[in-house]
């Protein structure tokens, strides 16, 4: 699995969301400015939150984003599902119940299912605000 820059970015651009939270609503230039990020792609991002309760926009003056929930709220996991679609380590398991011919057969299958697991525990289990403590105290996330 490979985490596209479009995954990476919407993470980065979150995460500048929740450090400036008391700010208010943040305009997109000023995200893409401290995080070294083109603004135009940052338009192509924002559109794959308008469905989630993740991101709260405000048109106008005064307009911008900002996080719809407290950071600790907001899980890396269902950032990135909205980003990448599937975190599943191979197509078959994209789909439930599994399509593919060769499920019933398969003795690799119980192994992708495992990781998939432990891929989809890992990021649902670290949440924005674990990253900007992380930061802030220098430590590091382990499985």
């Amino acid at each position: 699995m490979k985490i596209s820059t479009k995954g990476r970015y919407a993470l980065r651009m979150l995460l500048d969301l929740a450090e400036h939270q008391g700010d208010g609503y943040v305009a997109l230039k000023d995200i893409a400015e401290r995080q070294g990020i083109s603004k135009k792609y940052l338009e192509q991002i924002v559109p794959m939150f308008n469905k989630s309760d993740i991101l709260r926009t405000n048109r106008g003056f005064q307009g911008g984003y900002r996080l719809a929930r407290p950071p600790y709220q907001c899980t890396v996991g269902e950032i990135l599902r909205l980003t990448e679609g599937s975190l599943s380590p191979i197509a078959c398991l994209d789909h439930e119940p599994i399509e593919c011919e060769r499920a019933a057969e398969c003795i690799t299958l119980p192994m992708w299912r495992g990781l998939k697991k432990v891929i989809n525990e890992y990021l649902d289990g670290v949440t924005l605000q674990d990253l900007l403590d992380n930061a802030h105290g220098g430590g590091d996330f382990s499985i």
